[in-house]
């Protein structure tokens, strides 16, 4: 491929084809890094990242089958079902976020989707950890009509609800329920004129076209996510994918750089699998537009860096934490 027939970051089309994407992929590392930094560079402080902190509300006993959750009640992981925290531990648990130097906090819930009498406390939740100054963001499953309108309601700003993979490769990880779902709970999301938090998984087992497949629904999605968690798979004994082999950490590299291109104003989080990371790694994931993490010592019931450890980490590269994410 020469210069003049490869994909640039200035040429992104209303909608990206698969094949796009992953010529995106392809393209030499160097190459594919300096399109993304400079498309990096155009929408955002290069030198600045957004905290967010998640929150296991509820833990365990989910009746889903995702192949890589350790909440899934099917499977022996050794997580215990508990059930839904009280407010007050959940606003401790904002409190020292906030003083630690998150603007989002985040409270996830292992729920297929929420009932009535599930939503009307994290309602309560949602209104008090606004009122502490910080921007909210929740994930319990689906969503029915109506429960999106309660949310924003009650003060929340972000509804996360991740894609996981590719169409192509969803029926491999999650057969009890399908991507139609996920898209439908998306729009009722949007409805609500409340921001969407979407991404995936990698690592998972898939193929480099699966993988593009994935970025290109969420490039696809209108309005794009203003937020795109990057999970890599964290392999918990006892789930289906604890033996998948590793994915390469500079393709997951790429594929946070081919995230930054198309989906080119759009928070780019890393997320799951952080802790696995080397910091040079991360560092690399942060010059491919890597812009916001999850900031805190667990991620619902897998581990994240120490919060000091990702401070010495920023200090050493020269990147701050920025104030509350647009």
């Amino acid at each position: 491929m020469n210069d003049m027939t490869q994909p640039t970051a200035t040429d992104t089309p209303q909608t990206w084809r698969v094949a796009e994407v992953e010529a995106l992929f392809a393209l030499p590392f160097s190459d594919l890094m300096f399109q993304a930094q400079t498309m990096h560079r155009t929408h955002f402080d290069p030198n600045s990242v957004q905290l967010s902190t998640l929150l296991s509300i509820k833990t365990g006993g989910c009746s889903e089958d995702c192949g890589y959750c350790p909440q899934a009640a099917r499977y022996d992981t050794g997580v215990e079902n508990q059930g839904l925290l009280e407010i007050n531990a959940v606003l401790d648990a904002a409190r020292a976020a906030k003083a630690a130097g998150a603007t989002r906090f985040c409270m996830g819930a292992a729920w297929r989707g929420p009932k009535q009498r599930d939503l009307d406390p994290v309602l309560d939740m949602v209104r008090e950890v606004k009122a502490l100054g910080l921007e909210t963001c929740a994930t319990l499953g689906m969503l029915k009509d109506g429960q999106a309108e309660q949310l924003r309601d009650a003060g929340l700003d972000y509804y996360n609800h991740n894609l996981d993979t590719s169409p192509e490769f969803y029926g491999e990880i999650i057969t009890t329920r399908d991507y139609q779902d996920r898209l439908d709970t998306l729009e009722r999301v949007r409805g609500a004129d409340l921001h969407v938090c979407c991404g995936g998984i990698v690592g998972m087992g898939e193929s480099r076209t699966q993988r593009a497949g994935l970025i290109a629904q969420l490039a696809n999605l209108d309005p794009q996510p203003e937020s795109v968690p990057i999970n890599m798979l964290v392999q918990v004994e006892g789930t289906p994918l604890q033996d998948t082999a590793a994915m390469d950490p500079l393709e997951f590299v790429r594929t946070i750089a081919v995230a930054r291109i198309v989906l080119s104003k759009s928070y780019v989080r890393l997320s799951a699998g952080r802790q696995e990371m080397s910091e040079a790694i991360q560092a690399l994931c942060f010059l491919a537009g890597a812009n916001s993490i999850f900031y805190g010592e667990k991620l619902l019931t897998t581990g994240n860096p120490d919060v000091s450890r990702d401070r010495d980490l920023l200090d050493k590269l020269g990147i701050r934490a920025q104030g509350a994410a647009h």
